[in-house]
């Protein structure tokens, strides 16, 4: 991978629940109730985000954002949990989400590639992505940045009136140097 150049004008920097919660949530709930990008139904309420930032700060889980000039949030990229057992602990499951009014702007695979950094400098094996199946820009973007298509759980939800099938694109790091057991 080269070095990670912002776009012209982009920011990157962590988000915080003070400064960004509301922005970050605004995001999420566009992505429920007009895309399978997140196989929830019903917007999520303020409070959520309470409980969402605690996790990642209690796990030192990254919340990275992209920004314009005017500090506004246009996207987000953060990782959580594979699963919790303790053997997992150097996988993690992450996700991307760019505002609607402003993808195609190369934001997803910006916050991507620098969300890989992360999990490289933070000693992580594995990162895994959860992905509609019909997402195809998303199938895409994973792709260039080297994942590998690990596998398709078919008809393992339904949303907007239809089955969905999950597919898993994983990235293999180097790291860590010295992986131990416990």
């Amino acid at each position: 991978m080269t070095a990670i150049e912002p776009l012209s004008g982009i920011r990157l920097h962590d988000c915080t629940e003070e400064e960004h919660a509301g922005a970050i949530l605004d995001i999420l709930n566009d992505a429920i109730v007009t895309s399978t990008a997140l196989y929830d139904y019903v917007p999520r309420p303020a409070s959520a985000m309470v409980a969402w930032f605690a996790t990642k700060r209690a796990n030192g889980f990254p919340v990275i954002g992209a920004f314009d000039e005017d500090g506004t949030l246009l996207g987000f990229a953060s990782w959580g949990f594979f699963r919790t057992f303790p053997a997992y602990k150097y996988s993690v499951e992450h996700s991307v989400y760019v505002h609607k009014d402003h993808r195609g702007r190369k934001l997803g695979p910006l916050l991507m590639r620098t969300l890989v950094e992360r999990a490289k400098a933070a000693g992580m094996h594995a990162m895994v992505g959860c992905i509609d199946a019909s997402n195809e820009g998303s199938i895409q973007l994973h792709k260039r940045l080297g994942f590998v298509h690990t596998g398709t759980m078919p008809q393992i939800a339904f949303k907007f009136g239809r089955w969905l099938d999950a597919a898993f694109y994983q990235l293999t790091l180097e790291t860590p140097n010295d992986p131990v057991d416990g």
